[in-house]
């Protein structure tokens, strides 16, 4: 009965601003996802020295319904957009992600991107969780929260690349002791933009001993 109230009173808006849904048949329709892999050495070249690979589902820019999704989902607090992204996000990682062969175990471990527990009050979830749990539905990869900031840092979209660094720097750490972190972790998030936050949280899985650290997002720009 309290949905049925909720949905009368408070009728669902999808990205596209029609009612109903949080996103209907037509938007997934025109919904651009154009699915890209950074490699190693794209990576360096951007100045990130601990993440091996960045796969996104598709580009933030150049898919305004898309952009629409990720934002209603983490700033609107609709957490019911999770499957439709976390499902994004498989389709990606089964088309781009090729493990090392040098990995004893090629299984991964998926570790959403911690919020600080003051941002995940005011927001009543951790958009980066959610995401994993809905690949890990889709993979049957476990989920494990093993990197935990250890302070807050504020807000990053409008900070320059620099004052990202400066403000990330040594915000994280392993909840592992070093040595038994898993070997092979792949981080989730909703987006990447410098690509700052995602290189922090690698640095700190590497330095509690895991080998290779992949990164998936929703959108990348």
């Amino acid at each position: 009965m309290l949905p049925f109230l909720l949905d009368f009173f408070f009728p669902r808006r999808s990205i596209g601003g029609k009612e109903g849904a949080w996103i209907t048949e037509d938007e997934r329709r025109h919904i651009r996802l154009t699915p890209l892999l950074l490699d190693k050495e794209a990576i360096r070249k951007k100045g990130l020295r601990s993440v091996d690979a960045i796969v996104a589902a598709g580009s933030y820019d150049d898919s305004p319904l898309l952009k629409k999704a990720i934002l209603t989902f983490k700033y609107g607090r609709v957490k019911a957009l999770g499957p439709e992204l976390g499902g994004w996000m498989a389709d990606a990682i089964r088309g781009l992600l090729i493990p090392p062969i040098r990995l004893k175990d090629t299984t991964p471990v998926l570790c959403p991107v911690p919020l600080h527990w003051t941002r995940k009050f005011q927001r009543g979830f951790n958009q980066a969780l959610v995401l994993a749990e809905e690949i890990s539905k889709r993979t049957s990869w476990p989920v494990r929260e093993i990197v935990k900031r250890t302070r807050p840092t504020g807000h990053q979209a409008w900070r320059s690349r620099a004052e990202r660094l400066t403000a990330l720097t040594g915000a994280f750490a392993s909840t592992e002791r070093r040595g038994h972190a898993p070997q092979y972790v792949i981080l989730i998030d909703d987006i990447c933009t410098t690509g700052t936050t995602l290189d922090e949280c690698a640095k700190a899985l590497k330095d509690a001993g895991t080998d290779y650290v992949i990164a998936v997002v929703v959108a990348y720009g």
